[in-house]
């Protein structure tokens, strides 16, 4: 049996392990979906949102790109984040990274990356506002550490600049923004502790679109 064929086998195995457990999962799965958090995670073949999270199918609705980027030009994550927030109604919006993102390094090489030159310029434009911080860390891996988690806050700053976040938090009081570094070297979630509101009422004065 091929890798590839072995993953028909794995998912049959899958399917009669969840009837059997739960005879009426996938009844209640096929019917819709109302989970409570959006992830917005890094491609990385290693980073499993819901596994990581411990949480079950239906429970997260999930956009991964390259180095976990909330571009406003993006009109995949936008619509990702639109549909999230007004049609699901998620309480909770992640970003998480990862320590050793390969999307990270590779926006500190100073080379032609062809295609993914104008991707990794926002990671770039991450260091470039944040250079004396970087620049003052001596430890290589400590540099690219801090530079993983600066690009989680710049990005999750990116969502909470968005109207329907915006709106939606000042008619519900939801959702609301998190910013998550996942370590590869213990399987651990850390959270980087974004004040939410503190960082709302900050932008607010450049970027409200609440119209109120």
């Amino acid at each position: 049996m091929t890798p590839y064929e072995q993953i028909f086998e794995n998912n049959r195995r899958w399917a009669e392990e969840q009837t059997k457990t739960d005879p009426e999962f996938f009844a209640r799965l096929s019917v819709e979906q109302r989970p409570d958090f959006l992830y917005i995670g890094c491609s990385d073949s290693r980073v499993p949102a819901n596994q990581i999270m411990g949480l079950a199918p239906g429970d997260v609705f999930v956009h991964r790109n390259v180095a976990n980027l909330v571009n406003n030009v993006d009109l995949n994550v936008m619509s990702v984040i639109n549909y999230a927030v007004r049609t699901l109604e998620v309480k909770h919006i992640i970003v998480c990274g990862h320590y050793g993102c390969g999307g990270v390094k590779a926006a500190m090489v100073p080379k032609d990356l062809g295609i993914l030159n104008p991707w990794l310029r926002n990671i770039r434009d991450v260091y470039r506002m944040h250079k004396a911080e970087l620049d003052a860390i001596q430890d290589e891996a400590q540099r690219y550490d801090r530079l993983v988690e600066l690009n989680v806050l710049e990005n999750s700053i990116n969502i909470i600049k968005t109207a329907a976040v915006q709106k939606c938090y000042l008619k519900k009081g939801f959702p609301i923004v998190h910013s998550w570094v996942f370590d590869l070297r213990n399987g651990l979630i850390k959270d980087l502790k974004l004040d939410f509101r503190e960082t709302l009422r900050n932008i607010q004065e450049i970027y409200d679109l609440t119209g109120e």
